[in-house]
């Protein structure tokens, strides 16, 4: 059976592949375009977050690199998934939309989730988590969803027909597709909740990441309602399913780029702040200092000096002043102790005789 070559496509290809090349039907075209320079873009950001680490002066992003590095292989993971969309769904493509879909998107909510739940004690001043345990909350976050798309797809094939979702009703394909994402749903939500913990804090510095994360979770709930709806609604033909999920694709991906890679790189080089970290010694300085022995100064109590006219009698007390009070000097007394005086004998002027009367 002869089959007519669309236009734009040579003679002799396979019809799995027309798609990527009908000019009359051009939206494989232009999916493949935009997943091909987000492809390009995500290996380039790999690239140059190798060649930033010895310039990363602040520890705490330099111990994130590892997890974004891993963000990132899934982000182009996710860009090379949507050709096999754009590929007619067979029994080579089938088992690898249902099983890759789930977990790229996985790793990359896992990612997140881990860059948050550091964030959420970088912004209260607490340490920060370490690289090994931040890849290693990533990665135990993914593989829940990897064994769960290992025992759907081995499940569903029966170990022998891999051309069983090729031959499964639309409807009931695609209802199977959204149930095997519910544990990803649930990783996207918990994102969401732990993103906006990191806007509460005394460190504002952190925020900024916080708000990436926010922001980047938002928009892909947005693309995910979108699509599901789509793709479960009875009213569109289900010709259109290949396209609504690649269109998804293509859609997430960007967001990732633009919305949380992008703004990070930005940030990557900044310089430390050291107003983003509590003082290493708060604790062993004192907080309040006040004077309990010795002579009494009422400078170092602001309390004691507000009492003025009850506790010093004649003390002028200038409230815009400086703390030491001006006082009235009484008049001093004489302590000094008296001298002794001779005083005048009756026989100075006697000289023995009586005076001639």
């Amino acid at each position: 059976m002869t089959t007519t070559q669309p236009p734009g496509c040579r003679q002799g290809l396979d019809p799995r592949y027309h798609r990527l090349c009908d000019t009359a039907d051009p939206w494989g075209i232009v999916l493949e375009a935009l997943a091909a320079v987000g492809a390009v873009t995500s290996v380039v950001f790999m690239l140059a977050l190798l060649a930033f680490i010895c310039r990363v002066q602040d520890s705490s992003r330099r111990k994130m690199l590892p997890t974004q590095f891993l963000f990132l292989l899934g982000v182009l993971g996710v860009f090379g998934l949507t050709f096999t969309f754009i590929i007619r769904l067979d029994g080579k493509t089938g088992p690898t939309r249902f099983f890759l879909f789930g977990v790229l998107f996985s790793i990359c909510f896992s990612c997140l989730l881990a860059h948050a739940l550091n964030l959420t004690k970088l912004v209260r001043g607490g340490q920060p988590l370490s690289w090994l345990v931040t890849l290693g909350l990533a990665v135990g976050f993914s593989l829940v969803q990897d064994v769960i798309a290992v025992e759907f797809v081995i499940l569903t094939m029966n170990r022998t027909n891999v051309n069983v979702f090729s031959e499964l009703p639309a409807p009931r394909r695609n209802e199977d597709f959204v149930l095997l994402l519910t544990y990803v749903l649930f990783l996207m939500a918990l994102t969401f909740l732990v993103s906006s913990f990191t806007f509460c804090g005394s460190f504002t510095g952190w925020k900024r990441h916080g708000a990436h994360i926010f922001l980047t979770t938002l928009l892909s709930a947005a693309v995910w309602v979108t699509w599901i709806t789509l793709l479960l609604m009875p009213v569109f033909d289900h010709k259109w399913d290949d396209t609504i999920l690649s269109s998804a694709l293509v859609a997430s991906g960007w967001v990732f780029l633009l919305v949380y890679v992008i703004p990070e790189f930005q940030l990557l080089t900044k310089q430390r702040n050291p107003m983003d970290y509590p003082v290493e010694d708060a604790l062993c300085k004192p907080q309040l200092m006040k004077k309990s022995y010795g002579v009494e100064n009422r400078a170092y109590s602001q309390e004691e000096i507000t009492q003025g006219l009850q506790e010093m009698g004649d003390t002028l007390y200038a409230p815009y002043s400086t703390h030491f009070q001006l006082q009235n000097r009484a008049p001093q007394k004489d302590f000094s102790i008296p001298r002794a005086h001779a005083q005048t004998s009756p026989y100075n002027n006697y000289e023995g005789r009586k005076e001639d009367s």
